[in-house]
């Protein structure tokens, strides 16, 4: 398991916690388990939930990597994304080159609360086992 990020399926929903600073190698072990998780739900609408209040940016080249898993994300039915943050300019900078923000069959939101971004999802239709991130790793 990387240190740098947790990811699990709960329900139609793939959450993530993510940590430190990144280089390309972690955005594409990241890329690839993420994908992994992802493929059982692709038949259908499904949703993502990150907590990023503890990642300390990436390296510019991470950016290609997660731009191209974002893609495939939105291409394999990703309906609802939610990001948790507390304001952060630069974090906010570097996701928005990297994450785009609607289309006419996704949305992201970025919210400074886990309990908003929960909120969200249930109310698109994505519960999960869990309410709030239990453990920060």
């Amino acid at each position: 398991m990387n240190p740098k990020f947790k990811l699990w399926r709960e329900q139609k929903v793939i959450m993530a916690v993510v940590n430190g600073s990144w280089d390309r190698r972690t955005a594409e072990e990241f890329s690839a388990e993420f994908i992994r998780l992802a493929v059982p739900l692709s038949h259908a609408p499904w949703a993502h939930l990150v907590y990023l209040d503890n990642w300390q940016l990436g390296v510019p080249e991470i950016e290609p990597v997660i731009k191209q898993l974002v893609q495939w994300c939105i291409d394999h039915q990703l309906s609802y994304a939610a990001q948790i943050y507390c304001p952060h300019m630069v974090k906010q900078y570097q996701l928005e080159r990297m994450v785009i923000d609607k289309t006419e069959v996704f949305e992201r939101r970025v919210y400074p609360t886990q309990e908003a971004a929960f909120a969200w999802l249930a109310e698109k239709g994505f519960d999960t086992d869990s309410q709030i991130f239990a453990k920060i790793a």
